[in-house]
């Protein structure tokens, strides 16, 4: 699971997931059954291993009461994920969303919303699933008819609504296009501009987009990575 908190990942990982490679970019790496976790440490790329229950939501606590400035992604790590999980989400009112990266001839679908490149995504309607969803919304904002053909990741962002704290689950499909020829931005929504986009020619966009979009954008590229080998 990642969370996105003011657009920086908090991630949490099975302890035997960790290779020694991925341990190597962090700046720190604190064990908390022999530290007592502090403020302070929430700087640069941590690594909190054996963490818990109560210590993941004492992060998610310190998260959220004043954000750490210099805190650029947490890891945390434990034997208890699924419940870990399960206790971060019940803090939270729990908002479901779909969306997509929609490919014709190789290239990719991108929008331009609110000074910021992003995918179509939308929440869901009630009774709907996020593959019914993920399609209406892309042909709501881009006037795409789209057609599913696989599932890449799930993202997770915290926002505040109406002084509540959201938790939006957002799940992410590749889509083919099957016709174009209304393509037009949703007014409505602010977006600006519709484009399709070479794959080697996004990483320009990313620059000006967000992490979550970045994330989805990876884990596009790995499935592609995968399957080629």
């Amino acid at each position: 699971m990642i969370i996105f908190f003011d657009d920086r990942p908090v991630r949490i990982v099975r302890t035997n997931q960790l290779s020694a490679s991925e341990t190597s970019r962090f700046e720190h790496i604190v064990d908390l059954r022999l530290e007592k976790l502090q403020r302070s440490m929430l700087t640069g790329h941590v690594l909190f291993l054996n963490s818990t229950t109560a210590s993941a939501i004492q992060v998610i606590q310190m998260l959220e009461k004043d954000f750490p400035k210099d805190m650029l992604s947490i890891t945390m790590a434990t034997r208890e994920k699924a419940e870990v999980e399960e206790k971060i989400k019940a803090q939270y009112k729990v908002i479901k969303a779909a969306g997509g990266v929609v490919v014709k001839g190789g290239k990719w679908l991108f929008m331009y919303r609110r000074k910021m490149w992003d995918l179509p995504k939308g929440k869901l309607d009630k009774g709907e699933n996020s593959k019914v969803a993920a399609t209406r919304e892309i042909e709501e904002e881009t006037g795409v008819k789209a057609l599913i053909r696989d599932k890449i990741c799930t993202t997770w962002h915290t926002y505040t609504l109406n002084n509540s704290r959201i938790l939006k689950r957002t799940k992410w499909y590749l889509f083919d296009c099957i016709d174009d020829t209304k393509m037009s931005p949703q007014a409505e929504e602010q977006i600006e501009k519709l484009d399709w986009y070479e794959p080697a020619d996004v990483k320009p966009l990313l620059i000006k987009s967000y992490s979550s979009i970045r994330y989805v954008i990876d884990s596009l590229n790995k499935m592609h990575n995968l399957k080629e080998s």
